[in-house]
């Protein structure tokens, strides 16, 4: 078994450590034996989607969605809607999982027009939303995910798109609906920065087995010893439900 990764604009879109997420994926997956080969795309290198069994896009400041938008125009925005619609699996943080969605509309109400693959839409807030989060995953029963968010956008999903969970501590997609991230088809997208998966290891193996899945029709994901990874959640998922 072997899988591809693409991560999108690894030199732009990395903020809180983001690109731990692809480092998380690549080793879970060697430990198990599993072969595995990660592509950045930068700025000006074209995409090949459908070359890729996994992708990555993390998250970036307002200006630099910005200046990523003559790039998507480029090509790029239709590679990742149609391997979307393909079923390929995404995991989208903070401003990669704004730019799946329709647009994004500053709060003096300039709008960029963004891929257009998920039914969503973020409007800006002159007040940021941030600190250590805890919120629900449908995918694994409700479990608890843990991580850090640090977003002024507020994020509304449209009919066609679920949320990923719902908020237990912070503000999620956009401190009022008590709901965190989106899911459609086989996407994941999240406001957790952290990096996410490193403290959440059953959520990165739901991402890898669904990658498998999807490639092979199977999933052969071996048990790996995650004393330290889960000692490290459960301080933090403690931690946050203990508090007002």
């Amino acid at each position: 078994m072997e899988l591809k990764l693409y991560h999108l604009y690894p030199d732009v879109l990395n903020l809180y450590g983001d690109r731990g997420n692809v480092l998380c994926m690549e080793q879970r997956l060697r430990w198990r034996g599993i072969d595995v080969t990660v592509a950045g795309v930068p700025v000006g290198e074209p995409l090949r989607g459908a070359d890729g069994d996994l992708f990555f896009i993390g998250g970036g400041q307002d200006f630099e969605q910005e200046v990523l938008l003559e790039d998507l125009a480029g090509g790029k925005a239709a590679e990742v809607k149609a391997a979307v619609e393909d079923g390929k699996p995404f995991l989208a943080i903070c401003g990669g999982y704004q730019m799946l969605g329709n647009f994004y509309r500053t709060w003096d109400g300039v709008q960029c027009d963004f891929i257009g693959a998920l039914d969503l839409y973020t409007v800006g807030s002159e007040k940021r939303m941030i600190g250590n989060c805890l919120f629900t995953c449908d995918d694994l029963g409700g479990a608890g995910l843990v991580g850090f968010e640090n977003h002024s956008g507020k994020t509304y999903l449209g009919s066609s798109v679920k949320p990923l969970g719902k908020v237990l501590s912070g503000y999620g997609n956009n401190g009022e609906d008590g709901l965190e991230g989106a899911r459609y088809r086989n996407v994941f997208a999240t406001y957790s920065h952290g990096p996410l998966l490193p403290k959440n290891p059953a959520f990165c193996d739901l991402l890898l087995r669904t990658a498998l899945e999807r490639k092979y029709g199977r999933a052969e994901l071996a048990p790996l010893d995650d004393t330290l990874e889960e000692n490290a959640h459960r301080y933090m998922e403690q931690r946050l439900r203990k508090q007002p």
